[in-house]
Parts: C-alpha cells; sequence; structure tokens
C-alpha cells in the first residue's frame, strides 16, 4: 500500500525547456493583450524601450527559438513590461531562468555560498543586459545624428554613409537579413477572444484552423500571399493586421468573414 501510495503522489515534471516555453507564452499574451488596450504598436514600442522589433515580436508569439539566452530573455521581459506600466522586476521573475532542482542547497554546503552565488550571477547577467542595451541604443543614436549632420557636407557624406552602413552589416546577424527578407511580402493576424466563438483561418487557400475558441485565447497565424478568417461571433473576436491596433471583426452574434492579401513593404 505504501507503494502504491508513493506512486500516486508522482507527478511527472516537465523540462525546464518546456516550463520557459509555457512561461513565455503566457506572460506574451498578457504583454500583447496590454500593448492592444493601451492602442500602442510594435514600432511605438521599440522607440519606447530600444528593444528590436523582431525580439519584441517572438516575446508576444511566445517564440522561445527566436530569442537570446534564458537570463537574457528575462531582462527584455522586464523592460517590455515597465514600458507598458507593469512591475518589471516582479513581471519576469515568473520565467524560469535557473532550474528548481538547481536552486536545492547540497548536503553540508557552506549556507553562505549558496545563498551569495546565484545573487552575484543574476546581478552580473543584469549588468551585462543593460551595457548591452545602452551600447546599441548610442550607436543607433550616433549613426542618426552623423547622417543629419553629414546633410550639409555632400563630400563627407558619401564616405560616412559608407562607414555606417559597412558598421550595420557586420553587426546584423544573417538571420535577422533572412528573416527581413522573408516578411517582405507577408501577412500576419493576431486575434483574440472576448467571448467563445467558432472561428476558421485559411492561409494561402490552406485550412490552418477551424474550431471554437474559449474566452482569452490569443493565437497567431501568417501567411505569403493571403489569409481569410471567419466567425459567427464578429463582436467576440478582436483582430489586429500586421501587429497593428486590433479591432472588433463585427457584431455580437453576427457571421462575419475577411479576407487580408498580403502587401510587400516599401
Amino acid at each position: 500500500m505504501k507503494w502504491l501510495k508513493r506512486k500516486q503522489d508522482e507527478q511527472p515534471q516537465l523540462s525546464l525547456d518546456q516550463q520557459r516555453a509555457d512561461k513565455l507564452a503566457e506572460l506574451g499574451a498578457q504583454l500583447w493583450a496590454s500593448r492592444q488596450e493601451k492602442g500602442l504598436s510594435l514600432e511605438e514600442m521599440v522607440a519606447i524601450t530600444r528593444i528590436p522589433r523582431r525580439l519584441l515580436q517572438a516575446i508576444e508569439e511566445g517564440n522561445l527559438n527566436d530569442l537570446p539566452e534564458p537570463i537574457y530573455i528575462q531582462g527584455l521581459i522586464r523592460q517590455f513590461a515597465d514600458a507598458l506600466g507593469f512591475n518589471g522586476v516582479e513581471f519576469s521573475s515568473q520565467f524560469p531562468v535557473v532550474s528548481e532542482q538547481k536552486k536545492l542547497q547540497p548536503v553540508g554546503e557552506s549556507p553562505s555560498i549558496s545563498l551569495l552565488r546565484p545573487i552575484h550571477l543574476y546581478l552580473l547577467y543584469i549588468l551585462v543586459i543593460v551595457c548591452s542595451v545602452s551600447g546599441l541604443s548610442q550607436l543607433l543614436n550616433n549613426a542618426a545624428l552623423r547622417a543629419n549632420d553629414n546633410e550639409n557636407t555632400p563630400q563627407i557624406n558619401k564616405e560616412t554613409v559608407a562607414d555606417s552602413q559597412q558598421k550595420l552589416i557586420k553587426t546584423e546577424p544573417v538571420s535577422d537579413r533572412i528573416t527581413k527578407e522573408k516578411n517582405n511580402q507577408s501577412v500576419q493576424i493576431g486575434v483574440t477572444l472576448k467571448a467563445s466563438s467558432w472561428i476558421r483561418v485559411i492561409a494561402d487557400g490552406k485550412t490552418e484552423f477551424e474550431g471554437t475558441l474559449p474566452e482569452g485565447t490569443h493565437r497567431v497565424w501568417k501567411a505569403q500571399e493571403q489569409l481569410t478568417v471567419k466567425t459567427n461571433n464578429a463582436g467576440g473576436v478582436l483582430m489586429s493586421v500586421n501587429q497593428q491596433a486590433a479591432k472588433e471583426m463585427g457584431e455580437l452574434g453576427e457571421e462575419e468573414e475577411i479576407k487580408i492579401a498580403a502587401q510587400p513593404e516599401l
């Protein structure tokens, strides 16, 4: 009987990566909903937080693969949350950085060592994040100032612009350029359910989803050419196109179908 009781008490533990992915999806949905309520676009959030657009978008979509190391993710979440009026430190602390097993104090280890060591590492990581963001912001500001100053000096303009372009090309990862090229001719929609509603989403002629989503659900779909969204409760569905402010699809209880074609970025 004791053996059976221990078996019942045991519960499968999620891996650390799965815990991070689940928590990132939860926090990202909260940040997305808060940004939509305030009527702010991703471009405006980039100007406020000095965080690249692709990282803000990855946080909102819960895309762990497009983000850096967990400790940096926690710092980005803190800045994002602060900009939207949350308590950034408290909000970002929900994202797991270190495994719970690693936090346990080994038998015989000095209490002072087990307590001080993680705190020192955490402070060091935060310092690195702050320095990295500040350095990137200063670099972009300096490049913009040089470009504005050189408008009155045509002879120096070519050399200065060429130097700044070479620096930006060297520091921009290949993956960023590929992502930008893919996004030049694509369309993205995000939906948030104010009330339980039936939804069908067709991307480039293929049905990506069809079913009933509960209240509070947030989902994102992408397509290269066209997205079609149909619902039987237009007033219960908030829809945003290409990260713009979300709007209701129509009136409560009414059936509505919206088609959105991709347009190349100018």
